[in-house]
Order: C-alpha cells, then sequence, then structure tokens
C-alpha cells in the first residue's frame, strides 16, 4: 500500500493505492488529507472489496501505520485476535506499488493536472481498470481477448 501525488483542480491531492504481491491491483483511493482518517477509509473500502490481507506493507508514513494500528485494534476487541494484519514497514518492500505508480504519474503529466474530481476519479478508475484487464485479473477472463474484456465494460 502506498499513497501518491497527483494535481487536481491546481491543487496536490493523494492518491493511495493498494496491489498484492504480484502487482495485482486491489484498489485505490483519492483523497484531499493525509491523516488516518483518510488512510483508514481507503483500508475499509479496500478490504470490502478485497477481504482482510495478512500483511500490509507501508513506507514510513505515519497515517498509514496509525490507520493499520487502529484496524487492529477493532480486530482485537472484536475478539479477532488471530487475524490481525501484520504490518511491515520496509523500504525495498514497498517497490511493487512504487512502480506501479508509473502509469498514473505519465497519464498525469500528459494532461498536466485535472480540471475536476470527477474528471480525476473517472480518469483514474479507467487507468486501473485497463490495468486490470492487461494483468488477467478480471472475472472469466480465460479464453477472453482484452479488447473483448473492454467492450465489454463498455457496453
Amino acid at each position: 500500500m502506498d499513497e501518491s501525488y497527483i494535481k487536481v483542480k491546481g491543487k496536490w491531492v493523494y492518491y493511495y493505492r493498494a496491489v498484492d504481491k504480484v502487482g495485482a491491483i486491489i484498489d485505490f483511493y483519492l483523497s484531499e488529507t493525509r491523516n488516518e482518517q483518510d488512510a483508514r477509509a481507503f483500508f475499509d473500502k479496500a478490504i470490502k472489496s478485497s477481504g482482510l490481507p495478512r500483511k500490509v506493507v507501508i513506507d514510513k508514513s505515519g497515517a498509514n501505520a496509525a490507520a493499520l494500528d487502529t484496524l487492529n485494534i477493532h480486530l482485537w476487541l472484536g475478539g479477532y485476535m488471530l487475524c490481525m494484519v501484520e504490518i511491515l514497514a520496509v523500504k525495498y518492500l514497498n517497490n511493487i506499488v512504487e512502480q506501479s505508480h508509473r502509469k498514473v504519474k505519465g497519464t498525469m503529466h500528459q494532461c498536466l493536472g485535472w480540471k475536476s474530481w470527477v474528471g480525476a476519479e473517472s480518469i483514474l478508475a479507467g487507468v486501473e481498470v485497463c490495468a486490470m484487464i492487461k494483468h488477467g485479473q478480471m472475472l472469466d477472463s480465460e479464453g477472453i481477448t482484452s479488447w473483448d474484456q473492454f467492450y465489454a465494460l463498455a457496453a
């Protein structure tokens, strides 16, 4: 899990992303601030779509660590001690998600930032879906070409 900066309406905002250990995209989230509440909202969204992870690799961000600590406290108090998330703050283990930011950064540099929040979310969602199709993450993708998957989504 990592966050990056993108420009929306002339302001730098935070773009949270999570990928698994092989680079498959888990989820993304756009936020105006970088604090525990936004990191927690991202983790809640990612957990809702992909389930609770066993380990999370983060950078040295205090907001992400605090959000994961809060999540672990809720798991502990809820009686799910064996399901607690292991937090790894190792700089070089985070390279997979750091490298996956390249597509988004390239798209942002081409358009010099986005003019609206809705436009930024729409383009980023499209970039993520295209990456998921390319990596074969879509359901029932066996035997269907990338173009057919894309046209099925657009239809």
